[in-house]
């Protein structure tokens, strides 16, 4: 018995052993392996990206400078054969670059698409849809990274790289059959739920693939992957601009590197305090002693924000000026002094407001600016501090207020309070038994 379902346990069709009835449960089950293989996506953590202080695309004819290492790639030159792939060449460039390793030299997507390199051409994408690609399915290797070459599919005018296992999952269609004794099944591939990190570049030519050597691949592949034989920290610094490299193997921090610019240049802080500057928390790294030069790195987020280097026997030198954002823009253009117009600057934490001298913030509204409706009153507007209005001593409102030309008359007491009288030894005591008055 055989149990086919296009998701575990969501569409099952047992199929008796007739040829006509098996031939057309695996067509049904390619055609809805084919489409959940098409409705599924890995999803990935979006990872923050440095992109222009503006956050806009490109336009025609204007190029906006954005992170270096998205930008467009140098095309290569290297020399092609105009005769064709063979199949024994074929089987010795799979056999040559299977199991390959390399570094990453630029951000790698995952996603099933991952990016296409033209050979002795340009990068696809680039510039800000490369940007975009990244921000919507992730980061699957960071520049630097170890990446190691998991499988090669040569195609007539393409050969396309699976890097650290790929960003589909294995085994695709036999993850939907299940094979067992009657209506006892068990899929064949265990899903673990474990989803893929890897990604894919595809290396395309003009008509077809022609002939070849493991070598010239990886001169094709050299603007993205560096196959040399390198440390981990020449691959990342080999991904830097020259000054930002040269401070790194210095064992120079600067104010705007990142947290692995700073474990690549420095090593594992001896200490890590975390503080609140304000409504701000930061990290400091503490490298060094009493006893000798200590430096201090203030880190928020991912960033460092302020360096101070303390040395035995002189004044602490504080740097918060931001040198690495200059470095890393396409343009090269040093970071601008205080914020431009067209950036606004959003407070961390509760903003507080004095009541007495600003007035609170606009309530939401769902008109659009400018629109008014038929019956809005003269209260729309901006809102202003409350006042309150001042006390007034209080008023007896039960006496009528007097007529004109009548003297006001003193309020009579009621018939049963009665004043006592002037002097207390002229009262007449009451005799409790008879109830009338007896003189003394």
């Amino acid at each position: 018995m055989m149990r086919l379902s296009p998701s575990p346990r969501a569409y099952t069709a047992e199929a008796p052993p007739q040829n006509a009835r098996w031939i057309t449960g695996l067509l049904c089950l390619a055609g809805l392996c084919s489409l959940a293989a098409l409705l599924s996506v890995p999803q990935a953590a979006a990872q923050a990206i440095t992109i222009d202080r503006n956050g806009n695309a490109s336009t025609a004819g204007q190029t906006v400078p954005i992170d270096r290492r998205f930008a467009q790639v140098q095309p290569t030159n290297v020399p092609l054969d105009s005769a064709p792939l063979d199949a024994k060449t074929r089987l010795d460039l799979i056999r040559a670059l299977q199991a390959e390793q390399g570094f990453a030299m630029r951000p790698f997507p995952g996603g099933h698409k991952g990016l296409t390199l033209e050979a002795n051409g340009k990068l696809n994408p680039a510039g800000q849809a490369y940007v975009d690609l990244v921000e919507n399915v992730g980061v699957s290797a960071k520049p630097g990274d170890r990446l190691v070459v998991t499988d090669v599919k040569v195609e007539r005018s393409k050969i396309i790289f699976e890097l650290n296992g790929g960003p589909d999952l294995k085994h695709r269609f036999l993850r939907h059959i299940e094979l067992g004794p009657g209506p006892y099944t068990a899929p064949i591939i265990q899903d673990d739920g474990t989803l893929p990190t890897g990604s894919r570049l595809t290396l395309t030519f003009k008509d077809r693939v022609p002939m070849l050597t493991n070598k010239q691949v990886m001169a094709l592949l050299a603007p993205l992957i560096s196959f040399e034989v390198k440390t981990p920290i020449q691959a990342f610094t080999d991904t830097l601009p020259p000054r930002l490299k040269a401070a790194i193997l210095n064992h120079q921090v600067m104010v705007g590197m990142s947290t692995d610019m700073v474990l690549f240049a420095k090593g594992q802080p001896e200490r890590k305090v975390r503080e609140m500057d304000g409504q701000m928390p930061f990290e400091e790294w503490i490298y060094g002693s009493t006893t000798r030069n200590v430096e201090f790195i203030r880190i928020n987020g991912n960033r460092v924000i302020r360096v101070e280097i303390a040395n035995v026997g002189e004044k602490p030198q504080i740097f918060t000026t931001d040198e690495v954002e200059g470095m890393m823009r396409t343009d090269g253009s040093p970071l601008e002094a205080g914020n431009p117009p067209n950036v606004h600057t959003v407070q961390l934490g509760d903003v507080e407001r004095n009541p007495d001298t600003q007035a609170p913030a606009a309530p939401p509204s769902l008109r659009d600016p400018g629109e008014k409706l038929p019956n809005d009153s003269t209260r729309v507007g901006v809102m202003r501090p409350v006042q309150f209005p001042k006390e007034k001593p209080d008023k007896d409102k039960t006496d009528p207020p007097p007529a004109s030309g009548q003297t006001p008359q003193a309020a009579t007491p009621p018939a049963s309070v009665q004043p006592p009288p002037a002097d207390a030894s002229q009262q007449t005591p009451v005799n409790p038994g008879s109830g009338t008055a007896q003189p003394q």
